[in-house]
């Protein structure tokens, strides 16, 4: 069976509910629903649902929050042996408020989370040693901007020995400047991690912000990969792969777009997925295309179980090594 590591931080996510205002506290106040949250977090969850063997990488405290989190990842089916708990820690925490389009926007309190760790540990030698193990390695910018100079560059060692010995290191591009001291080492950051993957997703909305001004081709161009799915503005996907190109548009959503979020770390999820079981580029991205859709309805990053589109059978990947 095919099998993912997805790297990176899950936090408590306060979302607030609506209708939960009350008299005296303005328009930001009211109640808020507690959950659970981290771009890397959701693309497991929805991998485990279609029906992929995945583990989270990373690290927890030893609070009560913290075992509620490996409780629900245990619930979805993801795999939490390689995440590593630390004592007298705590997990990160954000806030998250939408539009009237279904836009968010996020406020971050993550600092002295027990995640920024994960690459300095005793633990860490283990852990990096593992991802060899790995049909693919998935993980984010995000990923990348919680961890030093050092933890980046102690990553990037084991993700290359790994795709010695047939892993694939699949890049999600999601930006967030806040994250990161300044664009030059977010550029820097980009260019290694662009450069070593076999898979490369990201969008306009990304790129932009790192270089603003450029045409689509320009950008394209930056990245090195075989295989790149390149995201627009509206729902269409330009597609760059080993003997051919493609764009690839998504159906038109017929239901309400509630929130946004999570819309592409579950098109990241049914993409691996799809490509996993046999499906080529177009088909994996037209996979993609439809669970986003389906997300961005509900709010939240984590829709219902019973909202997931139907299972689709795929041409089966003979062996580890047919789907290189």
């Amino acid at each position: 069976m095919a099998s993912v590591a997805c790297i990176g931080e899950c936090m408590v996510e306060l979302r607030q509910a609506q209708g939960g205002a009350s008299a005296g506290q303005g328009q930001g106040g009211g109640l808020y629903s507690r959950g659970f949250g981290g771009d890397t977090l959701n693309t497991a969850v929805y991998l485990a649902r279609l029906e992929i063997k995945v583990d989270y990488l990373t690290a927890l405290g030893d609070d009560a929050l913290s075992d509620e989190m490996i409780a629900a990842w245990n619930a979805e089916g993801v795999g939490t042996r390689r995440v590593v708990r630390l004592a007298g820690k705590l997990p990160g925490l954000y806030m998250i408020q939408t539009d009237a389009k279904g836009e968010r926007q996020f406020f971050h309190w993550r600092d002295s989370a027990a995640a920024r760790q994960l690459m300095s540990l005793p633990e860490t030698d283990e852990l990096l040693n593992s991802l060899m193990s790995y049909d693919i390695v998935y993980l984010s910018a995000i990923t990348l901007s919680i961890y030093d100079g050092p933890g980046r560059e102690r990553l990037f060692a084991a993700i290359r020995r790994a795709r010695l010995l047939g892993t694939r290191f699949v890049f999600d591009t999601n930006f967030r400047a806040r994250g990161w001291p300044d664009r030059e080492i977010a550029r820097e950051v980009f260019a290694t991690a662009l450069a070593t993957a076999d898979i490369v997703l990201t969008s306009t909305e990304d790129l932009l912000a790192l270089y603003p001004g450029e045409s689509h081709e320009q950008l394209m161009a930056r990245i090195p990969s075989p295989e790149l799915v390149f995201r627009l503005a509206e729902p269409v996907s330009l597609l760059r792969f080993p003997g051919g190109t493609s764009e690839v548009r998504a159906e038109p959503v017929t239901k309400p777009v509630v929130d946004t979020t999570a819309a592409g770390d579950s098109f990241a999820a049914a993409y691996i997925a799809a490509r996993l079981a046999g499906s080529d580029p177009v088909e994996a991205a037209h996979a993609g295309h439809r669970l986003a859709s389906l997300v961005i309805c509900y709010p939240g990053a984590i829709i219902p179980g019973y909202a997931m589109p139907p299972k689709k059978r795929h041409r089966p990947a003979a062996s580890r090594q047919a789907t290189k």
